[in-house]
């Protein structure tokens, strides 16, 4: 008998018992259609499902942006799409949604996800681009400007669940930390060039890091080929100088790796001068911090709007997620939310009264 060979049955790949550590592994989370009994499961015990992300503080960003239908929005760091699915329907009808993103590993995905859901063209386009280059990708969609502006500077569950970026400890994985794997250099080759006082003052600007002297001299200059390398030498450093708070300082070290690869102040501080611009008269902008260099640059830039009248209201002060939510979402429990409402001719200023009154 001739003919093609068959295919050779492959057997799926045996779930490995009820908790697999192994991102690899967790096939059911990244499948929720097909497991969502899992998924509920992992979302119950308050974690994240492997490849996936739980948006931060969906309600109040709702509530400050005040999304209406007709009116222009950008998210500019879609990530997984959580706070887009949100803000698209509330837009509806005759609203439009720009989706920014500089990792090019997700975005196609996202962009999957909200087609499914039936959002066209004429409602959401997405645009790989770091939010610095807002005011370059709403000229490329035709738009002067927007009436509700988001930025979440959080790190998507997806790139710190996936050992492969180098973001986290979870697995060991290469020590890259690249939000795009395309451009710059890894962390690997940043912290094998730098001098210990540099990487001091990287650990305490980007990370409050209060060990960052001792922990530089130990570090710097040294190339560590893979994530948990570096967490071994970091804990190693303060078990020698005694000190007890080893696992909060991996994680720091990690941020303030992770933020100078990504040039991520650099980027925020150009956002914040290009804002005020990239805003509809009457327009709000919100952005959600995850750390005090963030949220310090936030406030200080929405305080000088303030005062010099380009915005004609902001926050009274941080808006932080409530208990019942850091409990669900143990990732949220840094963020921080402020707020800024562009400057309209026509609002009618605090304590003033109209004409005839």
């Amino acid at each position: 008998m001739t003919g093609e060979p068959s295919t050779p049955h492959r057997r799926r790949p045996r779930y490995a018992g009820k908790h697999p550590r192994r991102f690899g592994e967790k096939y059911k989370e990244h499948a929720p259609a097909r497991y969502p009994e899992t998924v509920a499961k992992v979302l119950a015990s308050g974690k994240t499902p492997a490849g996936t992300h739980v948006p931060v503080m969906v309600r109040e960003v709702l509530d400050v942006l005040r999304p209406r239908p007709g009116a222009t929005a950008v998210d500019c760091t879609l990530g997984y799409g959580g706070h887009a699915r949100e803000l698209i329907p509330r837009l509806l009808p005759g609203g439009f949604l720009l989706g920014l993103d500089v990792d090019p590993l997700e975005l196609p995905g996202t962009e999957a996800r909200l087609r499914a859901l039936g959002f066209g063209e004429d409602v959401f386009r997405s645009r790989r681009s770091n939010f610095a280059g807002l005011p370059q990708a709403l000229a490329a969609e035709g738009l002067a400007g927007a009436d509700c502006i988001l930025a979440d500077l959080g790190v998507s569950s997806m790139q710190l669940d996936t050992p492969e970026r180098g973001f986290s400890t979870k697995a060991a994985g290469p020590l890259d930390m690249r939000m795009n794997p395309n451009r710059g250099q890894p962390a690997s080759a940043l912290l094998s060039r730098l001098w210990p006082d540099r990487l001091a003052r990287l650990l305490a600007e980007n990370a409050d890091e209060a060990r960052a002297p001792e922990l530089a001299e130990a570090l710097a200059g040294r190339l560590f080929e893979e994530t948990t390398a570096l967490a071994d030498a970091i804990r190693s450093a303060l078990h020698r100088l005694g000190d007890e708070d080893r696992e909060d300082a991996v994680r720091r070290v990690f941020q303030a790796l992770r933020i100078a690869v990504n040039d991520e102040l650099a980027a925020l501080d150009a956002l914040l001068r290009h804002l005020p611009a990239c805003l509809n008269p009457g327009g709000v902008a919100a952005i959600l911090t995850f750390h005090s260099g963030e949220d310090r640059r936030v406030k200080q830039a929405f305080k000088s709007g303030l005062r010099d009248g380009t915005y004609d209201a902001i926050a009274d002060d941080v808006m932080r997620p409530s208990p019942a939510e850091c409990r669900a979402n143990p990732r949220a429990k840094a963020a921080k939310l402020r707020w800024a409402r562009r400057h309209s001719p026509e609002r009618v200023p605090r304590g003033s009264c109209q004409a005839g009154c």
